[in-house]
């Protein structure tokens, strides 16, 4: 069956981009247009769709506040936001967004956005079919973070460690790394049980640290430099991160704490 995508904007020329793309996807895609919020959520309650691609400045009701009206509804579609706004990004994935696009939309992330939303889409038909498995509790809180033109969210849970360079964070997941507009002490002192600080310039999840280790060896060439000291283990990543004198202390006890809490779970 072919994709059903409503495209929520008030300029009309944003429309047109938007469904000209959208057509370059998937080229028998049923490609609808609202101009407002109001009119879009007409539609979206008498009609279904898989995808919703949602402004979020228009007058009148904006695109946020339409999402909060579509979310939990049975057979919602998969909400994309497009938008000039990028400080809006974390509202809209606590609205449960597949996806937030900036404008100038790029055509290579309308179709990831677009094919995610239809994995999402399935994700959701699939389990309404089947018994939900219990879950543990999770933490929700995320990174939002703007990179080269695309708004990602990163869950906490997945950050590995963060590393001060120049004016930014290099924030380190299993998977990649990005670059944060942020500042360390603002993470060590909002969440001081998550965070360890080894070094003046770095930050590493309390749970990702695997071992303490001594290390003495000379980079490589011939000048290189000779290192003896201390570096932690982490896991999820290849690199180890040099520990500073005056944070050795605290990770040697963080570690022995850590070890006497698996010890009296066993």
């Amino acid at each position: 069956m072919a994709t059903r995508v409503l495209v929520v904007d008030d300029e009309a020329l944003a429309r047109q981009r938007l469904r000209d793309l959208l057509l370059e996807w998937q080229p028998n895609a049923e490609v609808a247009e609202a101009e407002d919020a109001r009119t879009a959520l007409a539609r979206l309650r008498s009609e279904p769709w898989d995808v919703a691609l949602l402004d979020v400045q228009m007058p009148g009701l904006d695109g946020l506040a339409l999402a909060a009206l579509l979310r939990g509804q049975p057979k919602a579609p998969a909400l994309v936001f497009v938008t000039a706004h990028a400080e809006h990004a974390l509202r809209a994935f606590e609205l449960d967004a597949v996806d937030y696009l900036t404008k100038p939309v790029r055509r290579e992330r309308l179709h990831q956005a677009l094919d995610k939303a239809l994995r999402w889409h399935a994700s959701g038909a699939a389990a309404a079919t089947e018994p939900a498995p219990a879950r543990p509790a999770a933490t929700t809180e995320a990174l939002i973070i703007h990179e080269r033109g695309r708004t990602e969210r990163v869950p906490l849970d997945d950050v590995i460690y963060l590393k001060a360079e120049l004016k930014y964070l290099t924030v380190r997941t299993a998977q990649r790394s990005y670059i944060y507009d942020g500042a360390l002490h603002d993470f060590e002192r909002s969440q001081p049980e998550r965070w360890l600080r080894i070094h003046r310039n770095a930050l590493v999840a309390r749970q990702r640290v695997r071992s303490l280790q001594r290390v003495h060896e000379r980079s490589a060439g011939p000048q290189g430099e000779a290192f003896d000291g201390w570096v932690v283990v982490l896991d999820g990543v290849p690199e180890r991160l040099q520990v500073s004198r005056r944070q050795l202390p605290s990770v040697r006890e963080a570690l022995r704490a850590e070890a006497t809490v698996l010890a009296s779970g066993a």
